[in-house]
């Protein structure tokens, strides 16, 4: 089993960074493998909804930044941690972009798949990102992990954050949380419970 933890920080070992790698730790305690993925301080491209992806095998059009990259890594992960600071109450929009690409072009690398979003502030506008994030999951028919708390930090630098006592102890209990719930699909899956398939979708645009 594999977790995929994204930190959508320009900082590679930043705030973000610091709340992930809590998280990390537990889940290799967990006998879990992961990996974190920097999205880093390079350009990232937005979608442009061209619907090319369709007709490229759930790959995105463009090669010029790490998306596909991702997008590889994420078809070989059992479940994943967004991470994002907090610009303006809202995610940063690098994580955005990102997140808008990976899930257009390849929401089938994350359905029923458990994922948890993770946010960084200085003081305010973490749960409005977390609830940003959270969309990308339900939208994908994943699984949302939740801790004893919203999952959130709080530091203006890695060393406060680490004095964030009840922050990390949030990111701790979700690690644990995450790994529980990977055990328990594959405990299923090894009972021959497989995960549902969704109706046919109903493109419903407008209402008359």
């Amino acid at each position: 089993m594999k977790v995929l933890l994204l930190n959508g920080s320009p900082h590679k070992n930043g705030c973000t960074y610091t709340a992930l790698e809590e998280v990390e730790g537990v889940l290799k305690k967990e006998g879990i493998e992961t990996e974190i993925v920097q999205l880093g301080n390079g350009p990232i491209r937005d979608c442009i909804g061209c619907g090319g992806c369709s007709k490229k095998d759930g790959a995105c059009v463009f090669y010029d930044d790490s998306i596909n990259e991702i997008l590889d890594k994420a078809k070989q992960a059992d479940g994943f941690i967004f991470g994002t600071p907090v610009y303006y109450a809202h995610p940063s929009g690098r994580v955005l972009s990102a997140l808008d690409r990976l899930f257009y072009a390849g929401s089938s690398a994350f359905a029923h798949k458990p994922g948890a979003a993770v946010a960084s502030a200085r003081r305010a506008g973490t749960t409005a990102s977390l609830d940003v994030l959270n969309k990308y999951f339900t939208i994908a028919q994943m699984p949302v992990v939740s801790s004893s708390y919203w999952n959130m930090v709080h530091g203006n630098t890695p060393e406060e954050v680490h004095q964030d006592k009840e922050g990390l102890q949030v990111m701790r209990n979700l690690g644990r949380n995450m790994a529980w719930l990977l055990k328990c699909i594959e405990a299923g899956r090894e009972k021959g419970f497989e995960a549902p398939n969704a109706e046919r979708a109903f493109r419903t645009n407008f209402i008359r």
